[in-house]
């Protein structure tokens, strides 16, 4: 399986990198062509700065000059100057130039700095890098979530440890200088979860004091005649050694005067030191800021530019420690002047948003370059504006905008800050009040925003979307929009040309939206269709009717209010009359919502466009063969499909049967009942229809089409009737080219074929396959014209059979890949995601857990049945904690946060609030003036609230909004009854709800005092929705790197993927989750291909970047550390390789809990590494408990289970018990046995292993009965205790981890592609050979795995 020599000789591996790279592919494909002119080749020039030596520095002709001033900026020995220009042979370079335009500038020029004079704005700046410089190791920002810091904490862990000062470091194998015990709460079934070590202390962080106080001073801004001096700007500075200095910022720099706290003396002081860098003004004075700023530059040099770098967008960390509040004058001089967002460096006061939205999208996208150069424009521009949006809607929420309507109630009121415009998530003016009011204008936003997202991501040319972003704040919903250009100045009903403002009763149309709406039509799924107006007259739309256009003054053409894009869910909308499909009826559907609005979501349309398409497919080609067949009707009785590859599941499928309307032809109707089982990716066979359940047969080998990578993509498409039905496959191809052309020049009879399917699937078209929704359809308000009953009517059967399909196939099928693992979810995002990925919307959570406590499988899925139920109890908390901060003063937050934190999680069963203390309460108030900001309602109410009365109303909320039943009173009878954790819950309420609290450890089950204080509510965070922009090229590369890497093409694979990666950081810049993924995938590779230092610093990167950008606990940033553990371990780094193992366990058991299937590989990783290092005690009690784990979730047949078994005997022989050792080798030996037959190599390496522990044992028996025989002179057969080899430890980790070797010999890859594509073979066949064993990789690593 693994071959443990070639993967570790370093020298073979060298020469087979350069084979491999001589003989790179020429053409793959043509815009591989476009790369080659991206990346010109780089060239050398030498700077000259004051005072220090010139240095050579790599640049490329693409790059600005401007990005050369960053690098000086951020070099140790310049990064002082922020005022200078570059110049060759005395000319000025140009900021904005590309290097390649300027003349004379070639490999080896000398660039000059050349310090500039200084203006106000310049001095600003300096003052602002420098402070940025003396904070760079602080990471109270990060704390703060401001200017997008964010955490990591992966060096604490590493110690530097990684890449190039690793391999000084590496102590040969002296083994004894680790320690390996972990803490105490990390072991195996230890109960505490405590919080503290979420953030270990980096002691870097104490960072050494270079200034007291660096702020303005109070004589600012300088007087008219010392202006004409020169003067710009007076700072006021204590040094550390108690010196209190006023500094002079001229135009020439920086100098020392005269002025004290309360004189002004504006004339130099003697010496003044005139420096042009107040750094080095402050060395001159003060040693121990020359001595501790030198120290602290080296320090940030050396940091990992990944932990400095900003992210995208902003991150929130949900717990911070208790961070001194220093003095600092840019953070005050921030907030009080005001910036209103108006970045530095663009010249006039605000940010005209939208039009920069806009000219970013239409940017020139012919070719590669200029659709990066546009792609980056975009990404850009929205990450700008969502920080902004935030930053906006919080100061309108904290009361500091002032509205444009300020003289109506607060809820009424909208405002403009920094040219965007800010609504609340209220019910207005009753716009909603047929749609379920504020319930619904709550839900309305984000509908609108996925509309905005699916419209942005078709990218009509011509036509445009506002820039959207909705924040949650302290219990406020806000919606920010850019601004279409004069729609302040009109009446709503004067700009709006197309579509309706008060939903459908008035509606109007133009041709020029239908033009650029018709272009969305297909993507989206939208019908064309027409409606009546008040006047009767039918009116044609493309969208729905809420959908409104607007042209700007600026003459674009915007479309607004895109809350209906998606068809509306039927199984949430009981429509009087209409009747549901039985599946639907049967799971207790329709059910009251609380809103009108709820929609399909985009991936449940293609889910089941692609479903139907294939049932479209299987008709066409079952007729076409009965035509064949001269109708000859006892075809049809052995079309009867028998399931082979797939183990089967009852469940009734008869559902999808509904549409064969108008199909004359018996077959028809036959043929759907018969081949609509294969459809569903959950392969069901269609039974008789009061079954209920849908039972998966687990335990016995898991289908191996299903799994053979962890992903599960309709695995059967239909295969199995290949084999039973003769000639299917040519009817197949048949169908194939009838539905290709367009109808026309087919013989009659074909056509019928494909008439007959097109109307038992409800395409819209008769002569091809083409299915769309319209949205409109039982919108309240919306009336048809009498001509298009018959399409309504389909349209509503198609509405249904969705509504349908997402009850019977999407959530089996969930159910089904959290049975075979492929899809694991550990955390409510990871869960939410998972649903998402399949179009199932939260409101069906309730639905889920139902689904999954009715499996017999059910133990199977405990933990899917665990994070569902506290995702759904968080939840609903939410949804109360929003009503209940609504009524909150700002001086009383932190002790209503507390307060509600204690209702929610505390066992004290009377927590009392503490109102906020009297000396603070005005006896004064002014009646007149109240509640005249979103944020400032003034009433005690919330005080009043109990434990048991929120507990009361969370079960309320589970069976109102997603109708599922908790038993529950208080917070210690559902930990109790569902085994869920106080830490989780914590977490997932404030992740959600975005409180963060003081890190500390919190006593929830104290019956003598509450768990939360006031003190221990730090901050509120926004919670923020936003456009997340694609770089399409970019991920075109990364799939098809993956596609080759699947199959076996791994050197292609690796330059396609690498190719991705540059393009990626092209756009995105260098931190993104995309690009997290990518390295992933590089760093697995370079493993697979044997370059350890290579696969290390991809991963290390992999890490810094998750835990950056997706957060320090989140499931992804777990993975990420278990696999660079294994790396580590390759690179014979054992020690830090177990301190990340140990971190990751960590951070399981805080957001998971140890009773989960990942826990299992993360537990045998752990006891491998353990087991190499000679720890056998401990080594057992981890895979121990990977053994209990697997077998309660894998079942106790299953090959995983073999593996553990196999595990656990290796380190009882290295103990010398071999009969446990024996013991344990036997369960895994039957197991092989059953499952792969005597035959497999598997089962004799396990038979032989046997053999191998029974000679020890005999041999161990004899010496000891030798003993007792003799005494103390016998002759005693030295015995084997064998401590495990590097290599065979690493063997086991690579299998486990689902990794193999391929040694890379042009020979044995070809063998290899062969084998891959006979598997391919093997596999449509549906009769794979053995059941694989593997580990299903999360879908970004999918390597074929043995």
């Amino acid at each position: 399986m693994v071959n443990g020599d070639g993967a570790h000789e370093h020298s073979e591996d060298a020469e087979s990198k350069q084979d491999r790279n001589g003989d790179v592919d020429g053409g793959e494909e043509s815009n591989e062509q476009e790369v080659i002119v991206i990346q010109d080749t780089g060239f050398t020039v030498k700077i000259q700065a004051p005072g220090t030596e010139p240095f050579d520095l790599q640049v490329s002709p693409q790059e600005m000059v401007q990005e050369i001033h960053q690098v000086l900026m951020d070099r140790e020995d310049t990064c002082h100057r922020t005022c200078f220009s570059l110049q060759l042979d005395g000319n000025v370079l140009d900021n904005f130039a590309e290097l390649k335009s300027i003349e004379g500038l070639q490999e080896g020029s000398l660039l000059k700095v050349v310090e500039e004079p200084y203006t106000v704005r310049e001095a600003r700046i300096h003052v602002r890098h420098i402070r940025d410089l003396l904070k760079s190791l602080d990471p109270s920002d990060a704390y703060n979530g401001v200017d997008c810091n964010s955490l990591s904490f992966l060096s604490i862990f590493t110690d530097g440890d990684l890449g190039d000062s690793g391999k000084r470091k590496k102590r040969g194998n002296e083994l004894e200088q680790i320690d390996c015990t972990p803490p105490e709460h990390i072991l195996p079934s230890s109960k505490e979860r405590p919080l503290v070590p979420l953030q270990p202390q980096n002691k870097d962080w104490k960072p050494m004091q270079c200034l007291k106080v660096l702020t303005m001073s109070g004589w600012n801004p300088p007087p008219g005649n010392r202006k004409m001096h020169g003067d710009l700007m007076y700072l006021y500075i204590v040094t550390v050694e108690e010196r209190h200095v006023s500094v002079t910022a001229s135009t020439r720099g920086f100098y020392l005067n005269q002025s004290t706290t309360y004189t002004f003396n504006p004339k130099p002081a003697n010496p003044s030191f005139l420096s042009h860098s107040l750094v080095e003004l402050l060395s001159q004075i003060s040693p121990t800021f020359k001595k501790n700023f030198t120290a602290l530059q080296k320090k940030r040099v050396q940091r990992h530019p990944f932990e400095r770098i900003a992210t995208p967008f902003q991150v929130y960390s949900w717990t911070a420690p208790q961070v001194d509040h220093a003095m600092d004058c840019v953070r005050a001089e921030d907030a009080y002047t005001s910036r209103l967002g108006y970045e530095e460096h663009i010249p006039g006061q605000t940010r005209d948003w939208n039009e920069e939205l806009q000219t970013t999208r239409e940017l020139p996208r012919k070719n590669l370059p200029e659709r990066l150069l546009r792609e980056r424009a975009i990404f850009k521009v929205h990450s700008d504006f969502a920080a902004a949006a935030t930053r906006g809607a919080m100061a309108v929420i904290d009361g500091n905008v002032m509205a444009i309507n300020p003289g109506e109630e607060t809820r009424m009121q909208m405002f403009i800050w920094n040219n965007i415009f800010f609504s609340l998530g209220f019910d207005v003016r009753d716009h909603y009040r047929e749609l379920g009011g504020d319930a619904a204008a709550h839900a309305a936003p984000t509908n609108d925003l996925n509309g905005v997202r699916a419209y942005g991501a078709v990218d009509v040319e011509g036509l445009y979307t506002l820039g959207t972003v909705v924040v949650d704040y302290r219990g406020y919903r806000v919606t920010a929009q850019s601004i279409i250009p004069g729609i302040l100045e009109r009446e709503q009903e004067q700009s709006v040309i197309y579509g309706s403002i008060d939903f459908g009763k008035t509606v109007v149309s133009h041709s020029k939206y239908l033009e650029l709406l018709d272009k969305t039509s297909r993507p989206l799924k939208i019908q064309r269709h027409n409606v009546l107006n008040e006047k009767n007259d039918t009116v044609e739309l493309c969208s729905s009717v809420e959908c409104k256009g607007i042209i700007g003054n600026d003459g674009r053409h915007y479309i607004l209010d895109l809350l209906r894009t998606f068809p509306p869910d039927l199984n949430f909308l009981p429509v009087d009359g209409e009747e549901l499909p039985p599946e639907s009826k049967r799971q207790g559907f329709p059910r009251q919502h609380r809103h009108r609005l709820a929609c399909l979501r985009q991936e449940l349309i293609e889910a089941f466009v692609e479903h139907r398409y294939l049932l479209f497919m299987k008709m066409a080609a079952l007729q076409l063969m009965q035509q064949k067949a001269n109708k000859d009707s006892n075809k049809t009785d052995t079309l009867s499909i028998t399931d082979t590859s797939e183990t089967p599941t009852e469940s009734n499928a008869d559902a999808d049967q509904t549409q064969t309307t108008a199909t004359d032809s018996s077959n028809a109707t036959d043929s759907t009942s018969q081949t609509d089982n294969s459809t569903s990716a959950a392969s069901q066979t269609a039974a008789d229809g009061d079954e209920n359940s849908v039972n998966p047969v687990t335990n016995g080998p898991l289908a191996p089409a299903a799994t053979q990578n962890g992903e599960c993509k309709n695995p059967l498409e239909g295969k199995e009737l290949e084999e039973n039905i003769p000639g299917l496959a040519q009817a197949k191809e048949l169908a194939e080219t009838l539905v290709a052309e367009d109808g026309s020049g087919i013989d009659p009879k074909s056509r019928e074929v494909v008439l007959n399917a097109c109307k038992a699937v409800g395409s819209i078209s008769n002569t091809s396959f083409d299915i769309r929704f319209n949205p409109d359809i039982f919108s309240p308000g919306v009336r048809f014209p009498d001509d298009s009953v018959d399409d309504v009517q389909k349209q509503k059967q198609l509405l249904k059979d969705a509504a349908g399909f997402l009850v019977s196939c999407q959530i089996p099928s969930l159910v089904k890949d959290c049975l075979d693992h492929s899809a694991l979810p550990m955390d409510g995002a990871t869960l939410t995601e998972a649903l998402h990925q399949r179009g199932i919307n939260i409101r069906y959570l309730g639905t889920v857990l139902e689904f999954v406590d009715k499996t017999p499988a059910k133990a199977q899925l405990e933990h899917v049945y665990r994070i569902g139920v506290s995702e759904l109890i968080t939840r609903c908390a939410k949804h109360i904690f929003k009503t209940y901060l609504q009524g909150v003063e700002l001086s009383a937050l932190s002790a209503a946060v507390s307060h509600f934190l204690n209702c929610f999680l505390s066992s004290f069963p009377d927590a009392v609030a503490h109102l906020p203390a009297d000396e603070l309460v005005s006896r004064r108030k002014s009646r007149k003036r109240r509640n005249r900001v979103p944020g400032g309602g003034d009433n005690t109410a919330w005080a009043s609230l109990t434990p048991s009365e929120l507990w009361k109303n969370i079960a309320s909320e589970a069976q109102s909004y997603y109708h599922c039943t908790i038993q529950c009173e208080s917070v210690d009878q559902v930990v109790e009854k569902y085994g869920l954790q106080k830490t989780t819950l914590l977490r997932e309420i404030s992740v959600k709800t975005g409180i963060q609290i003081l890190i500390k450890e919190y006593n929830f089950d104290s019956r003598h005092k509450p768990a939360f204080t006031e003190e221990d509510i730090l901050n509120i965070f926004p919670v923020v929705k936003h456009v997340n922009p694609k770089a399409s090229d970019a991920f075109h590369f990364f799939q098809s790197g993956q596609a080759k890497v699947q199959q076996g093409f791994l050197k292609e694979g690796c330059e396609l993927i690498n190719e991705a990666l540059n393009l990626f950081n092209n756009v995105y810049g260098a931190m993104h989750v995309e690009i997290c993924a990518c390295l992933r995938l590089l760093a697995r590779l370079n493993y697979i291909m044997g370059d350890h230092p290579e696969a290390l610093s991809n991963q290390q990167k992999a890490v810094l970047m998750s835990e950056r950008v997706l957060g320090i606990e989140h499931p992804n940033t777990i993975q990420e550390y278990m696999h660079l553990a294994l790396y580590c371990f390759a690179n014979g780094q054992l020690s830090t390789a177990l301190k990340l193992l140990y971190r990751a366990r960590y951070l399981m058991l805080l957001v998971c809990g140890e009773d989960h299937p990942e826990m299992a590989l993360l537990d045998s990783n752990i006891g491998l590494v353990l087991h190499g290092v000679m720890e056998y005690d401990l080594s057992l009690r981890f895979l121990e408990n990977a053994l209990t784990i697997n077998t309660k979730y894998h079942g106790s047949r299953s090959l995983k289970v073999a593996l553990s078994h196999h595990l656990v005997a290796r380190v009882y022989e290295s103990k010398a018990e071999f009969r446990s050792a024996l013991q344990h080798e036997k369960e895994g030996y039957t197991i092989y046995k059953n499952q792969m037959g005597e035959a497999h190599e598997k089962t004799k390496e396990s038979s032989e292993y046997l053999k191998y522990l029974t000679q020890q044992a005999v041999a161990l028996q004899r010496t000891m009965n030798e003993i007792y025989k003799n005494g103390s002179n016998a002759s005693i057969m030295p015995l084997k205790f064998t401590a495990p080899s590097m290599a065979s430890v690493l063997e086991q980790l690579n299998i486990i981890n689902g990794i193999i070797f391929i040694p890379l010999s042009q020979k044995d890859l070809e063998n290899l592609k062969a084998e891959v594509q006979r598997r391919q073979q093997l596999q449509e066949l549906g009769k794979s050979e053995e059941p694989t064993e593997d580990t299903p990789l999360e879908l970004e690593d999918k390597i074929p795995i043995d």
